[in-house]
């Protein structure tokens, strides 16, 4: 099988993106919507591990380098619903870094590991997101807008994704992007439910 490389990526997230939409509309049509619905857990513990859950099943990505300000993320891990206790003891709280809680079950259903161990934990929280994704390509690179909702508030993301580095940069000026923060979901989430504060730049460049 040949080997997959983990792309690189750059995202931003504002209230609205006015002449990125459009610079990206110009270039590129939609070539695709998709909506999701997803469940994210937030760790006071670390933020180089993302774990979201969506349709019973959990991705964890683990962040593996950064070059030239863009992040390189690779899966640490997929599991699903009902999970048993040592997978979740073995390979999922060691990517929080946080306390070990104590496992009263030997499997968990979805709801019962929200309810009985994420809620209940000081240093953890479950944030619902939906999201509302365009897909396009610029320059080569997988692009995205998108409107996403953290528990309720509603903020705009927009994305490019690619092997090449240079390909992202180079999109990056293409549809006005580079005066932007790069903010992973979860930094961003993070500042949306106060476990981080907000970025100290202007609105402009970074809104969460």
């Amino acid at each position: 099988m040949p080997e997959i490389k983990p792309r690189f990526e750059f995202r931003a997230f504002a209230q609205s993106f006015g002449i990125v939409e459009e610079k990206m509309r110009a270039i590129s049509p939609v070539e695709q919507i998709r909506e999701s619905l997803e469940i994210y857990i937030m760790s006071a513990g670390n933020n180089e591990n993302n774990t979201k859950i969506r349709n019973d099943l959990m991705d964890i990505k683990v962040l593996v380098q950064v070059a030239k300000g863009l992040e390189q993320w690779n899966p640490r891990m997929k599991g699903q619903f009902p999970m048993a206790v040592e997978m979740i003891k073995n390979e999922v709280f060691p990517a929080f870094g946080v306390a070990m809680p104590e496992f009263k079950r030997e499997s968990y259903t979805l709801a019962q590991y929200i309810n009985e161990i994420i809620k209940p934990h000081p240093d953890l929280a479950a944030v619902n997101v939906f999201k509302r994704r365009m897909g396009f390509t610029i320059n080569g690179c997988i692009a995205e807008l998108a409107e996403v909702y953290v528990n309720g508030a509603r903020i705009m993301t927009a994305n490019l994704e690619s092997t090449d580095v240079e390909a992202i940069l180079a999109a990056k000026k293409m549809i006005a992007l580079e005066d932007f923060e790069n903010v992973n979901y979860l930094l961003a989430i993070k500042r949306v439910i106060g476990m981080e504060p907000l970025s100290d730049t202007s609105m402009y460049k970074a809104t969460f």
